[in-house]
């Protein structure tokens, strides 16, 4: 996990969020693959499909993503994170994490699913917001603009190190309450949803496309959404609806229908022995 999100913060400092965040689709497809293999966890081809499905989605977002925004400093970066909109965002994120975290996963977060992945994936994209500001502060210092003197850069290092604290934390109970194979396509769909959502809010990532390469994004974010569902709606769908072949259902049938008759002749022969009395 270390080497993947120093991987991640590398490319956050060169791309859009809106192009490297999607490209986390792969996940899917290992974590899914692993499940089966490692945690006995059935995949079937429903679950193959979701993963086919978001994959082929992050890949249209992917060829119609925005080209990455100049910018020169962290104040500048900070300027952005200060404007209204990106505030209002802030204060409804954190309001809703704090009512998860203390109302909702008590009472539910061991029967919802939805409550551990919102927490993930709300604070998620902050996270991801700060990662790139960061990331853009150590690329310009290594190029020879020092932006370490600049307390917002340390500002924004606080940030990253309490958003990837609580997201692996409640990622984990998670991963421990339900199953694999379920979690991380649901997990990857709303936290690449919501950094999208805060990275066209902050970055204004939509300013700089027209509206044909913004409906295509959204169609891919569909196909994502088709993915998710159709494996989150057929995880339960095991040895009992899919894997069982029409000669062992005819075989249970026979057994069945056997047993039905057993049945009707021990209650003969019992009849027929209480008949003299």
């Amino acid at each position: 996990m270390i080497v993947g999100e120093i991987a991640n913060f590398a490319a956050y400092a060169f791309a859009p969020a809106i192009l490297v965040t999607p490209l986390g689709a792969l996940s899917i497809i290992i974590s899914a693959a692993l499940a089966h293999v490692m945690l006995k966890e059935k995949l079937h081809i429903f679950g193959i499909l979701g993963c086919v499905l978001c994959v082929v989605g992050s890949t249209t977002i992917v060829l119609h993503a925005p080209q990455e925004r100049t910018i020169e400093s962290v104040p500048e970066v900070w300027h952005l994170a200060t404007e209204p909109g990106f505030l209002l965002y802030f204060v409804i994120v954190l309001t809703t994490v704090f009512v998860l975290i203390f109302h909702y996963i008590p009472q539910y977060g061991q029967t919802h699913i939805m409550c551990y992945i919102g927490v993930c994936s709300l604070v998620g994209s902050l996270s991801v917001m700060s990662v790139k500001a960061l990331g853009i502060a150590l690329k310009l210092t290594l190029s020879g603009i020092n932006q370490l003197i600049y307390p917002q850069t340390w500002v924004f290092a606080i940030v990253v190190a309490t958003c990837v604290i609580t997201q692996m934390n409640y990622l984990n109970k998670a991963l421990d309450t339900f199953n694999t194979a379920v979690v991380s396509p649901i997990y990857y769909v709303m936290f690449t949803s919501l950094t999208i959502l805060a990275s066209v809010i902050m970055f204004k990532d939509w300013d700089r496309q027209n509206p044909t390469q913004i409906v295509t994004e959204m169609c891919g974010f569909v196909t994502i959404l088709s993915g998710t569902f159709l494996l989150h709606k057929t995880k339960d769908m095991g040895d009992s609806g899919l894997s069982t072949s029409p000669s062992m259902r005819l075989l249970k049938h026979a057994d069945d229908e056997e047993a039905f008759m057993q049945e009707g002749i021990q209650l003969r022969k019992q009849d027929s022995l209480r008949l003299p009395l």
